[in-house]
């Protein structure tokens, strides 16, 4: 499936064999992994997939859509400080300081955006206002006009000096409002840095017997380093490291790409699809430089160290594909909607110039490639959120043409991966609730589709995955004797190894399914490295929330067998003792009676036992998603624990409209999306009463909440819907003014998104929509918590304007005795923020800082 360019961070799947040893925006998902303050699973997941191809149709992610993560701003000193003027303080834990008069955004009355059919001289009337001729919704006309007083806000090209001058001071009043937290800032950010091994390095991963692939972080140093080593044998992988930056992982280790010397005076700097060749003496990899996510291609020569080849002309996606040979790369180009829509054959060696294979004209379909698991075929994806199509190329025949895998039909997703001339699929066909497991030989169409089976003991043939309720297919990986499938059962994270016969290559047939078991209830649980189509042995990424993250070899054709199980690499995590922390998973059932959604907990022992003991309320930090089928897992997370340690208790609501539960969590009619997406807010604000009315464990003034992207339309929405539940709210990059983006074809990821929210421009969804759009709810005279708000000025997917139009809209309608608004708009970044890891970490201490210094924890 194609990688739409969700508003959240591009969730990769879960990838096996990388053409590379590492694939795109590592750099900027593991900054964001290690900056995370809540447990932001739904991109934990993404960085542990990224390595080899785009998200299965059930993950429906690709997430990376409306993301989640903390951005910052340095703070410039051109910034127009002096135009703030002091006031009495009301707010944070230090009264005594003079709080700052935020800046005033002037607002047009008269400022409309119009949604449905145009006037004929509207400067839109070109754009697409719908997702397809042929729909049958009617357009509202005459068009209906939704109130855009901040609209001028808007600058496409980011040089309007008016703008820019009132970002500038919104920055500038940020910092005044939060200068007396400096000193706790830095100790935050020592805190963080303490629980992270700077010096470290990721499981060294085995590619066809030449070398060991591998990443290093030095202390000191901001990015990381792709590494290699000979290989030798598997008992390599006994490594004898004594901790320092000098000696080496693996003997005969080498630097291959050094992103600290990429990123030498650079503001940005993020690296994506980092491929090595069929021979492994050649490099490929993208690099931006700004944050906007177009990237620029290079190629390197690994025993030479030079560029062998950069067009400064070619602007991609950032996912570079290796043919068979050491002259071929394929890459991804994007229109001017930022849209990743044709792809192109190009050879290093200037014979020919680059060939376009495909163009994808569709606004609702976005298009990715990779190489299938045995590395015979390049698929190339193209898919919208509901429908997918994917085209096919032999890479091992060089007069070969693009085939198509099945036509495009509509509500139909559909992925494949190859085995031995047969295809393996995974689809909702025929609009089952989740993914079936299919099977066809290489050219038949998709009338020979069939479910693959099992023959039971007695004889019986099931079908292994037939798109019901119970089990939530979201991806299947093949190897020469094994299929990999991944997916959920009862909410959990699940991996099943699928035994083939071995005594018949024609007739695919699995003799054996096995579910992997943990001992632990609730978990996180990922496909990892595995480059090696012949490997009888799988890599594994387990974590939970109390456990850290550590890397597992499981034997396949005996995966439950716990004494051949071998930990590969456990997270050292300094000062961590997992005996100090404890969890809980349960559910809360919703206002409708009926659903019940999970709820992950993690805390303190001695905090907890102090609660339980005196009924004394605790502060809660309260996290949730619910969008795009992306599922928020019970994971670890590192820089959680400035906020437990300080007696804190950090929640997850996995409500509706993510894929916790299976596609049902997300679809309608009961999920979240379309004409259901209110449930999403709904189950949040439900999980946040039943903390403070029936759990009693927390108050309105210490409950913090927090979203990012998508996440960000989740917490504009809880604390409109909610106001007087919450004492802090931090909207990260958030999606805020969702009618007026998404009637505007013209702004990136609109059209594609229609299929997630509706389109405002049709009657049946525009009142809907206007009903929970942030920007257009905030009651008039209500007391709302304290907020801070994110963006970044080169953001493609959230514009800076949502978070800084939200910011004056609060100010502007609440009551005065509501909590500071503090928009940090960081103007140098773009969804991601900075990628530079201990930016990261500063990033988070400032928001850490802001949350405990208005729950008036700062002294702890």
């Amino acid at each position: 499936m194609a990688i739409p360019n969700l508003r959240c961070v591009s969730l990769f799947r879960n990838q096996k064999r990388l053409n590379s040893p590492s694939s795109g925006l590592i750099i900027t998902t593991i900054a964001y992994l290690l900056s995370s303050p809540t447990f932001f699973a739904t991109e934990a997941n993404a960085f542990f997939a990224a390595y080899h191809k785009p998200p299965s149709p059930i993950q429906q992610l690709n997430p990376w859509r409306r993301s989640q993560q903390p951005s910052f701003s340095s703070f410039s000193a051109s910034s127009s400080s002096s135009s703030i003027m002091s006031a009495p303080s009301r707010t944070s834990s230090s009264p005594d300081i003079a709080t700052p008069l935020p800046p005033t955004a002037r607002r047009e009355e008269d400022r409309v955006v119009l949604a449905g059919r145009l006037p004929d001289d509207h400067p839109l009337k070109s754009k697409l206002i719908r997702q397809a001729e042929s729909s049958t919704n009617a357009l509202l006309d005459p068009p209906r006009k939704i109130p855009d007083p901040y609209g001028w806000l808007r600058d496409d090209d980011r040089t309007n000096e008016e703008v820019l001058e009132h970002l500038k001071k919104e920055n500038a009043y940020t910092e005044a409002m939060t200068s007396h937290l400096s000193s706790f800032r830095d100790k935050l950010y020592q805190e963080l840095v303490s629980c992270i091994q700077e010096t470290d390095y990721t499981t060294p991963a085995n590619k066809e017997g030449k070398y060991w692939y591998y990443t290093r972080t030095n202390q000191g140093e901001s990015y990381t380093l792709y590494c290699r080593a000979p290989y030798n044998g598997d008992e390599d992988m006994v490594v004898d490291w004594d901790g320092t930056q000098e000696a080496p992982i693996l003997p005969g280790e080498t630097v291959y790409l050094n992103v600290n010397e990429l990123a030498k005076d650079k503001a940005y700097c993020s690296v994506s699809s980092v491929s090595v060749s069929k021979s492994q003496k050649l490099l490929a990899y993208g690099a931006d430089y700004t944050g906007d996510e177009i990237y620029s291609l290079y190629v390197k020569n690994l025993e030479t160290g030079d560029i062998v080849d950069h067009d400064e002309s070619i602007e991609c996606s950032g996912r570079v594909v290796w043919g068979l040979d050491e002259n071929t790369v394929f890459y991804v180009k994007m229109d001017e909607a930022h849209r990743p829509y044709q792809v192109y054959r190009r050879k290093l060696d200037g014979s020919k110039g680059d060939e376009l294979l495909f163009q994808q004209d569709d606004d609702l379909f976005w298009t990715s490639i990779h190489r299938s698991s045995d590395d015979k075929y390049l698929l190339i994806d193209s898919s919208s959120s509901e429908t997918t199509q994917v085209h096919y190329l032999d890479l091992t025949d060089a007069n070969a043409k693009l085939e198509r895998v099945a036509k495009r039909r509509q509500k139909v997703l559909y992925d494949v991966d190859h085995w031995n001339g047969h295809w393996i699929i995974t689809s909702n066909v025929d609009g089952t609730p989740n993914m079936r497991l299919m099977v066809c030989k290489v050219g038949q169409d998709e009338s020979h589709w069939k479910d693959m089976t099992l023959i039971e003991n007695d004889e019986t043939e099931v079908k292994l995955f037939d798109g019901g309720y119970e089990y939530a297919l979201s991806n299947v990986e093949t190897f020469e004797k094994y299929l990999v499938a991944s997916g959920r059962y009862q909410g959990i994270p699940r991996i099943w190894v699928l035994e083939l016969e071995d005594n018949d290559k024609e007739q695919l047939t699995v003799k054996k399914s096995t579910l992997l078991t943990f001992e632990e209830d609730a978990y996180d649980l990922n496909v990892g490295m595995n480059y090696n189509f012949d490997s009888d042995k799988l890599v594994v990424m387990y974590d939970s929330l109390t456990t850290p993250l550590q890397s597992m070899e499981i034997t396949m054709n005996d995966p439950n067998n716990q004494e051949a199980r071998r930990v590969l690499k456990a997270k050292h995590v300094p000062g961590y003792d997992k005996a100090d922390f404890d969890c809980q998973r349960t559910f809360v059932t919703s206002r409708d009676g009926k659903t019940e959604i999970p709820v992950s907990i993690v805390y303190r022992r001695d905090a907890m036992e102090q609660h339980e003991s005196t009924g004394k309320p605790l502060p809660v930090h309260l996290n949730g998603y619910g969008s795009y089928g992306a599922s928020s897992e019970a994971d670890f997370s590192v820089t959680r624990l400035p906020l437990l340690n300080r007696g804190m208790v950090c929640v997850v609501a996995h409500v509706r409209g993510g894929g916790e539960m299976g596609r049902q969590w997300y679809e309608e009619p009961n999920g979240a999306k379309y004409l259901c997406k209110e449930n999403t807010f709904n189950d949040f604000v439900d999980v946040a009463k039943w903390l403070l009315d029936d759990k009693k464990l927390t108050t309105p003034s210490q409950l913090s909440i927090e979203g990012r992207s998508a996440g960000g339309l989740l917490i504009g929405a809880s604390i409109n819907q909610a106001p007087e539940m919450f004492g802090v709210a931090i909207l990260g990059v958030p999606f805020v003014d969702v009618v007026a983006t998404m009637t505007d074809s013209s702004i990136p990821l609109t059209c594609g998104e229609w299929e997630e929210w509706g389109n405002p421009n049709e009657e049946k969804y525009f009142d809907y929509m206007m009903g929970y759009s942030p920007m257009n709810n905030v009651k008039s005279g209500a007391k709302y918590p304290a907020c801070l708000l994110t963006g970044g000025l080169h953001d493609p997917r959230v514009q800076y304007w949502e978070p800084a139009k939200f910011a004056a809209e609060l100010r502007h309608t609440q009551d005065q005795s509501s909590g500071p608004v503090c928009l940090k708009l960081d103007m140098t970044a773009g969804h991601f923020s900075a990628s530079d890891r201990y930016k990261y970490l500063k990033e988070l201490s400032f928001d850490y800082a802001f949350l405990l210094d208005q729950l008036g924890l700062t002294d702890l």
